[in-house]
């Protein structure tokens, strides 16, 4: 952490002793914060230098795109905070053996897209815009903020015939509450960031967070579900991602990863097989290649142990009505 960055800190922490609206008026450029852009990795390099490259207006302002493969059927991506499409490489290359196309987009002031600021309002915007060019998707992808987003998108008429979400969050809230919850300020601060930055965002709407809760109003009732997350994951609690799946019943799944974190959970193995076959064959498929992935096994949440199992391991849960 930079001296800066602790100096902001502390300054928040000392505000909360006084006053909560005083606090959240000095976390919010903090929780807003995109830049400096995540630089593409090595190992995702190759894929990312061979995209098809485009640009996208998207409420104002042009963003980079990029598409693989040139299938029928077309793989949307959505990246999370502070992260870019090239992460997805390796989900690009099992994907484009299959024959699929599948297309992605840096939202603003990510990855290769210029800005200082962005929120969810780009990415629905940016998802309707390639909707409108490649029309019905054979499966939309998000990682974690962008799970969000593309939930959103789906449950508001982004037309697709399944959702992948890795790593995602199952509302807004959340973000406020876990960053809240990490600078260490109390529950009428974290109140008080959640009204501020709603303000900002939707300042027309009474409470825009139930528009973003995948939870109290859950994906059509024809849209199956993958669910993928780490238990490790410290950036996203996989508490996060059972909340989601209990709330969609027979239509999801869960798989749980252990080793992989928030990140690298997009190249683990047992997600790679579950996201192939839930796209070329649905939640049947990815049924199907579950005993053959890495040590999975299925059983009710209720029934699942979190203890005793080795890094890259991982367990795919059934549907359940209820919360384990």
């Amino acid at each position: 952490m930079s001296a800066a960055l602790t100096a902001h800190v502390a300054a928040i922490r000392a505000a909360d002793r006084v006053s909560p609206e005083l606090a959240a008026g000095l976390a919010l450029p903090l929780f807003r914060r995109v830049r400096p852009a995540l630089a593409v990795r090595d190992h995702d390099r190759a894929v990312h230098e061979h995209a098809e490259r485009g640009r996208l207006r998207v409420r104002g302002r042009q963003v980079a795109t990029y598409a693989w493969g040139h299938g029928p059927d077309t793989v949307l991506l959505v990246h999370g905070w502070r992260g870019r499409a090239s992460q997805f490489a390796p989900i690009v290359r099992e994907l484009r053996a299959e024959g699929l196309r599948l297309v992605a987009f840096d939202a603003p002031a990510n990855g290769d897209s210029r800005g200082r600021h962005t929120d969810i309002r780009d990415y629905l915007a940016a998802i309707e815009a390639l909707q409108q060019r490649h029309g019905r998707f054979r499966l939309i992808v998000g990682h974690s903020f962008g799970a969000l987003a593309a939930l959103t998108a789906v449950r508001e008429g982004t037309a697709t015939d399944g959702v992948a979400a890795i790593a995602g969050m199952a509302d807004a809230r959340y973000l406020v509450d876990s960053f809240s919850g990490r600078l260490g300020v109390r529950s009428a601060t974290a109140d008080a960031l959640a009204r501020s930055f709603a303000h900002r965002v939707l300042p027309d709407v009474r409470d825009p967070y139930d528009r973003f809760d995948s939870v109290s109003a859950p994906l059509p009732a024809e849209t199956p579900l993958l669910i993928a997350h780490d238990r490790g994951d410290r950036e996203v609690s996989a508490s996060e991602s059972q909340r989601l799946h209990a709330a969609h019943g027979t239509r999801s799944r869960l798989l749980l990863t252990e080793g992989f974190g928030h990140v690298r959970v997009l190249g683990a193995d047992p997600v790679l097989d579950a996201v192939t076959a839930f796209a070329t064959g649905g939640l049947a498929a990815a049924d199907a290649v579950a005993p053959a992935t890495g040590g999975q096994s299925y059983a009710a949440p209720a029934a699942a142990s979190d203890q005793g199992r080795s890094r890259a391991t991982s367990s795919l849960r059934l549907p359940t009505p209820t919360l384990p």
